[in-house]
């Protein structure tokens, strides 16, 4: 009997699941394969091996690299693009983390005497 684990379909929620190969999602970002190895030699991404050492993509990566690729089409260096991309990532869950704390009560706005 194989090891369990996730249901197949289970993977097709999974936003981290790396599904896609370096062609698929080059040609689903409408890119090349090279513009994703640079986006992982400026850490924007690392894209998961498979067993062969063959890179796999998943959903929220090829998002994040969809946004860097909007930004160089505009005219953006890459190494630039790639840090906005971070700088906007973390503003992001920065703000999902404040939402939730105010949520919780547990952030309660400044007033001044």
């Amino acid at each position: 009997m194989p090891p369990a684990g996730p249901r197949p379909v289970d993977n097709l929620d999974d936003d981290d699941y790396p599904a896609y190969t370096m062609g698929r999602a080059a040609e689903m970002l409408g890119t090349t394969p090279a513009f994703l190895r640079a986006l992982g030699e400026h850490r924007l991404i690392t894209p998961l091996r498979s067993e062969g050492g063959h890179r796999r993509y998943s959903r929220y990566q090829l998002r994040i690299a969809a946004r860097a690729r909007e930004l160089v089409d505009g005219g953006t260096p890459i190494e630039a693009a790639c840090r906005i991309v971070v700088l906007e990532d973390q503003l992001e869950e920065a703000q999902r983390i404040n939402e939730r704390l105010r949520a919780e009560g547990g952030a309660q706005p400044k007033t001044s005497a």
